[in-house]
């Protein structure tokens, strides 16, 4: 640690001031008594001690003074740097207390913050492993399971055999889809993956989304609906194919937890001449407000049984969180259990368009 010594004057200049009054007085005093009729030798006298008595005092209060102070504060400067803080490691040692009290307040503050981060980070780190854990097991038990039974002789009977083997390959199938998803997470975290920015019309996007979806909503008899019916094509900048993920993942979504006969909406909304707010709401069975902050987490379930018979990996909304943010734009939601859900996202305008209007 470099020792820097930064000197503080104020406690030393006062105590000598104190003491120099205090004992030129006592002495004026005594002098009063003692040589009475020599008010000019007294006067010259007490200035003289006054000068003398304060500059020794000062000089014995402010190195003795340094000395206790700065035994003390080192030692404490050299046990906090042995936590090799950033804040501290290389800063000048300072005798002011004020000043010290303010930095090792500051150090405990964000020790303490960078605590609880670690902790928070270590259970997060925990429940994924166990979910991801959770998610590969399951296929994979069935996979093994249906390949065990095949070799144990069920392999003779072409009807059981075809069977177990479509099953097995379910299996698989769902062993891939998890594997993709976490590639994918994985590359848009780190930046690997780059995106294919072009001008595409949002609109004509979710009409295509609607009709991929349509036999999927069919079987819970959910309406896939734009919520105004003069809708106006919007050319938007960005990924198509990543953005049509998102909103295949939402809309999914919105099935997947809306009720019977029930009716999931896209709104296009114009926040601003460079912005648009793409809004997909449903009336299903909304999300308790516990839960609400932890939706975009990786392999988080409200339902911890109810929707993995519905398939997914689990990573729909951390993607759909990815994708966003890797646009530089934000992903909301709102909930209300037992009315509804809505999730909503920002993205920038094509420039042509504003110059369209312009025009």
């Amino acid at each position: 640690m470099k020792i820097n010594f930064k000197k503080t004057y104020k406690f030393a200049v006062k105590s000598a001031l104190y003491i120099s009054l205090f004992a030129t007085g006592f002495v004026l005093i005594l002098m009063s008594l003692l040589y009475k009729n020599q008010l000019e030798h007294q006067i010259a006298f007490g200035i003289i001690f006054l000068i003398s008595i304060y500059i020794f005092a000062f000089l014995v209060l402010q190195y003795r003074v340094e000395r206790f102070i700065y035994r003390r504060v080192k030692k404490i400067y050299d046990e906090v740097s042995l936590l090799e803080s950033t804040t501290l490691i290389n800063q000048p040692i300072t005798t002011d207390m004020e000043t010290l009290s303010r930095e090792v307040k500051k150090f405990a503050t964000d020790k303490k913050l960078e605590i609880e981060m670690l902790e928070i980070r270590e259970q997060y780190r925990r429940e994924f492993l166990g979910n991801v854990s959770h998610e590969l097991k399951t296929p994979l038990f069935t996979v093994q399971g249906y390949v065990s039974t095949l070799l144990d002789g069920a392999m003779e009977d072409k009807n059981i055999r075809k069977k177990y083997l479509k099953r097995a390959e379910k299996g698989v199938e769902r062993l891939i889809y998890i594997v993709e998803d976490l590639d994918m997470i994985t590359k848009l975290e780190s930046g690997d993956l780059d995106l294919n920015m072009t001008d595409f019309d949002i609109v004509e996007l979710i009409q295509n989304v609607f009709d991929l979806l349509e036999m999927k909503a069919d079987k819970k008899k959910i309406k896939l609906a734009f919520e105004s019916k003069n809708v106006k094509s919007v050319i938007i900048r960005g990924d198509q194919d990543r953005i049509q993920q998102v909103l295949e993942n939402l809309i999914v979504n919105s099935i997947k937890y809306g009720k019977e006969g029930g009716l999931t909406e896209v709104g296009v909304v114009n926040l601003t001449k460079k912005k648009v707010l793409i809004r997909i709401s449903d009336n299903g069975e909304g999300v308790e407000k516990q839960n609400i902050p932890r939706l975009f987490e990786r392999f988080y379930r409200v339902d911890k049984s109810g929707t993995r018979s519905e398939g997914g990996s689990g990573l729909g909304l951390a993607i759909v969180k990815h994708i966003i943010e890797a646009h530089k734009e934000k992903v909301y939601v709102e909930s209300e259990f037992g009315i509804g859900s809505e999730f909503s996202f920002t993205l920038e305008k094509a420039y042509k368009t504003v110059k369209l209007e312009v025009k």
